[in-house]
């Protein structure tokens, strides 16, 4: 059972969650019950949000007074929520006050942090350069490193992704680094025929100056895409185009 932090009679409690606690491990669908003080609904319901580990909203529901909510009392409430693809093993369920006004002082919630049952995840590599295995950086020469992500079927397109976030904190302390622009974004990824065709956009070739980085630029997403069985070649693109990008 979940109370309103900060409360410890239930004369003070506005909201209190029967169907779960703090903790505890969710699947979809997810019924929710409880009960809430009248005053918390509007129209007789109020929103509920689903968040995973880094604040992305995944999923909302709408809870519905199970009788008359025009009360002081409490007023029992059902919902329903559905969700699928979890990115973090961690989240929070937060039971926001109806405010039809929008202004901020009438703003109430509980957070409920929660874990999710289904969250499965898979091992990837990717592939920076390093000054410690490379001192003499002989621009081709790349390295991996394993990160963990969700487990998806685009599985491809995740290993790109965490390409293009750059070496950990912890990877930089061991000497890694990447030759790749940050806020490089893909914009088309396809594998076919043994053939990666991955297009990105004009930020990749930005201030892009010698041969030795074009060719870093290059091996990095080449090998970090090849360490899939799928794809033997690499066609990189920007914006379409595949001549005359990436030069020195």
């Amino acid at each position: 059972m979940v109370k309103q932090a900060g409360n410890n009679s239930e004369s003070e409690q506005k909201i209190i969650v029967d169907s779960l606690k703090a903790g505890d491990t969710i699947s979809s669908p997810l019924e929710i019950i409880g009960k809430a003080r009248g005053n918390w609904y509007f129209e007789a319901s109020f929103p509920i949000v689903l968040l995973d580990g880094n604040n992305k909203e995944i999923a909302t529901a709408i809870a519905q007074a199970q009788s008359d909510w025009m009360t002081e009392d409490f007023v029992d409430f059902k919902a329903l929520l559905s969700f699928s693809n979890p990115e973090t093993q961690k989240g929070t369920l937060v039971f926001k006050k109806d405010n039809p006004s929008g202004l901020p002082e009438n703003d109430e919630q509980i957070e409920v942090p929660i874990y999710f049952k289904d969250f499965q995840t898979t091992a990837i590599k990717v592939f920076f350069n390093n000054s410690k295995m490379d001192p003499e950086f002989s621009c081709n020469k790349v390295f991996p490193v394993q990160r963990t992500i969700p487990k998806t079927e685009a599985i491809a397109r995740a290993a790109i992704e965490e390409l293009l976030k750059g070496p950990t904190e912890q990877e930089k302390t061991d000497d890694y680094f990447t030759s790749i622009n940050s806020g490089v974004e893909i914009q088309k990824l396809t594998i076919k025929d043994g053939i990666a065709r991955i297009d990105f956009d004009e930020q990749l070739e930005f201030q892009v100056g010698g041969s030795c980085r074009v060719s870093a630029i290059s091996s990095q997403i080449t090998e970090t895409l090849k360490q899939f069985s799928t794809v033997e070649q690499v066609i990189i693109s920007i914006n379409d185009r595949t001549e005359d990008i990436l030069q020195p």
